[in-house]
């Protein structure tokens, strides 16, 4: 595979301190750091990939962002920076997305599909390995990166150590209407009359308006804010590297929000139905969940918790927590890594 890591000095502009990198990172006996960025040839096109850790020995953790379109590498130091003491890091800019799409703009007729993505994310997890030279890695997917990484654990386990889910997508049926009953719900008993016009506009799904979506997404951001711990102002915003880039950013939400709803409800996660898929593991399962989250409501993703069968599970609530990161979502995701670590 042609692989295009480029690493990235302080104060160095991409172009500039680009170079090519060999399959496998040389991690001596007692460690190293690494941060590395820059792109690896991923089904037929540079994607960006990062590699955050102070000690190349740890753990490595590939996370999966949601979205699809929602890049987390601008963002991934002020969330994680200080989970790279304990685990290498490796931040994925999918197709569309990020950097990925700085480089790479989907051409006219372009389309996301599950199929691609989950054998990119494979052909990424794989690299992980080869590069870091550890066998298996531990899969943390949200949202959106949730549905992407349970098509990963069950397309190819052997790569993986453990899957880590945070507030799991299970069917785009059965969680939009939940969302949309509980935010209707929510609404009456505020006597929130702007809120129950737009729920109310938008309707049960299913949806043939992209835009229904993004109006029901407006209103229950309104009612997890209210009810959640805010998140930290200093975690949205874009890391120097990233900044010249915030325009293109907006245009990769954009055209991968499409992708993901389609024109006539007919996007990517409109087949979305992960029991069907499957629901045998053969590694560890941790969901964490929100208790407040009015996207992936708990009540889905509890019955698709009682279906799952692997070596050992756990659904882990989250008070105080929506469906967006916050200081609880991400204080329970590092204990779950963490016992991860300890069991390696």
């Amino acid at each position: 595979m042609k692989r295009l890591l480029a690493s990235l000095v302080c104060g160095l502009s991409l172009s500039a301190a680009a170079q090519e990198l060999p399959a496998r990172f040389d991690c001596p006996a007692g460690g190293a750091p690494v941060h590395e960025a820059g792109y690896v040839q991923i089904g037929g096109i540079p994607q960006w990939v990062t590699f955050d850790g102070a000690d190349c020995r740890k753990p490595a953790v590939l996370v999966i962002h949601g979205g699809p379109g929602n890049a987390l590498s601008p963002y991934a130091s002020a969330l994680y920076g200080d989970w790279e003491r304990d685990f290498m890091l490796v931040q994925w800019d999918q197709r569309g997305a990020g950097m990925t799409f700085v480089k790479t703009r989907p051409a006219e007729g372009d389309k996301l599909t599950l199929e691609r993505m989950t054998q990119d994310g494979l052909e990424v997890a794989a690299f992980v390995t080869r590069r870091l030279g550890q066998p298996r890695v531990i899969l943390f997917g949200s949202s959106w990166g949730s549905v992407l990484g349970v098509h990963m654990a069950l397309a190819r386990p052997s790569l993986f150590s453990a899957y880590v889910g945070t507030a799991q997508l299970v069917s785009r049926v059965e969680d939009g209407r939940a969302s949309y009953e509980q935010t209707l719900a929510a609404a009456r008993a505020a006597g929130d009359q702007k809120a129950l016009a737009i729920v109310q506009q938008v309707g049960p799904p299913p949806w043939t308006d992209p835009r229904s979506f993004g109006a029901l997404r407006r209103v229950t951001r309104q009612y997890e804010r209210a009810r959640t711990e805010p998140p930290r102002a200093e975690w949205w915003k874009l890391a120097p590297l990233y900044a010249p880039h915030a325009a293109a950013f907006d245009e990769a939400d954009d055209w991968s929000y499409l992708q993901a709803v389609g024109m006539k409800g007919d996007g990517m996660l409109e087949g979305v139905d992960l029991p069907k898929l499957g629901t045998h593991f053969e590694m560890p399962v941790y969901l964490i969940q929100g208790t407040e989250d009015l996207v992936t409501p708990t009540s889905v993703t509890r019955r698709y918790f009682e279906r799952i069968t692997a070596p050992h599970k756990e659904l882990i609530m989250v008070p105080r927590t929506g469906h967006d990161p916050n200081p609880p979502m991400l204080a329970a995701q590092y204990r779950v890594l963490k016992k991860l670590a300890a069991k390696r």
